[in-house]
């Protein structure tokens, strides 16, 4: 009976997990759950017998690798994978794969909420704007942006977008215009949402340069990694464009200083919000938990991301 972990330090839904159990049941494996841990060694302790993961934001690093000798794939139930050490996985021989697409409409109807909510001033009152009309540019038309903007439209925003690895045609099916470089979808747009990966070319790679560029009232929106910002150039812009805005799901290391000398500028939620509908957590846990049976039944590994 193969054996699998559930390893979430922020657990799923109990509807999620009930759902997730009942795959892994008809299959005949074993699920176990190991949730709301405290530290990393706890972690380190728990995968000693797994044959198979499923995380959320969880660090799978080269010691929870090392330590699950049994292991033969992590899922990471949601988009990104950044959490998880592809390195060390392979080395290992551990596939390493995601959930895409599962938690896109969460994401972006979060996106579009927060447009809303900085057009509005954060509902304090006072005359705001509206979102039809203006211009919204996205960065990185993959499952997410896709969705920002078919709901977008529905507000009657003009949609551009930026994305050198989807071909142009694809776009534009969507009526959704193409900008050549990214420069010209930060000069252009009133909004820009971003949904790029936090990887070792887009760290810190939302710098002055090209903030500098989107006007002095536009609003940036962040559902993808606060890593992706370059933090203090992101503070430079608030001192240089007094009515440029900043909105996020996850809060950057400098938010107290932002909040403090910007206000309502910016907002950032407690914890990353993304995923957090009752529709995702159960629909990427249950997709993870069929990637798994895929995976040993099948060898399929559509999903693999190492």
């Amino acid at each position: 009976m193969r054996k699998v972990l559930i390893a979430t330090q922020k657990p799923f839904a109990p509807a999620a997990v009930n759902q997730i159990k009942a795959v892994f049941e008809e299959a005949n494996y074993d699920c176990s759950l190991f949730e709301k841990y405290a530290t990393q060694e706890e972690l380190i302790e728990a995968v000693g017998e797994a044959e198979a993961l499923i995380v959320r934001s969880d660090k799978i690093t080269p010691e929870v690798i090392d330590a699950a000798k049994n292991l033969k794939i992590v899922i990471r139930a949601g988009a990104g994978f950044d959490n998880v050490n592809l390195e060390a996985s392979t080395a290992n021989g551990v596939v390493v794969m995601n959930t895409p697409g599962q938690n896109s409409n969460a994401v972006a109807e979060l996106a579009l909420g927060m447009m809303v909510y900085m057009a509005r001033n954060q509902f304090n009152g006072t005359s705001g704007t509206e979102l039809s009309g203006k211009k919204l540019g996205i960065h990185a038309y993959g499952n997410v942006g896709k969705l920002v903007g078919k709901i977008a439209s529905g507000f009657g925003m003009e949609i551009y977008a930026f994305d050198p690895f989807i071909p142009e045609e694809v776009i534009t099916n969507d009526g959704v215009k193409v900008c050549k470089t990214v420069e010209e979808l930060y000069s252009i747009c009133d909004y820009i949402s971003l949904h790029i990966p936090a990887n070792e070319h887009t760290k810190q790679s939302i710098n002055y340069d090209l903030l500098l560029k989107m006007k002095d009232n536009a609003t940036l929106v962040n559902t993808a990694r606060k890593e992706v910002i370059h933090e203090d150039d992101m503070l430079r812009i608030f001192k240089e464009k007094n009515k440029f805005k900043y909105v996020s799901d996850i809060a950057p290391d400098n938010a107290d200083i932002l909040k403090e000398e910007f206000g309502e500028r910016c907002f950032f939620t407690p914890k990353k919000m993304g995923a957090q509908t009752a529709e995702a957590n159960i629909n990427a846990g249950v997709a993870a938990a069929r990637q798994i049976i895929g995976f040993f039944e099948n060898g399929d590994e559509t999903f693999k991301v190492n």
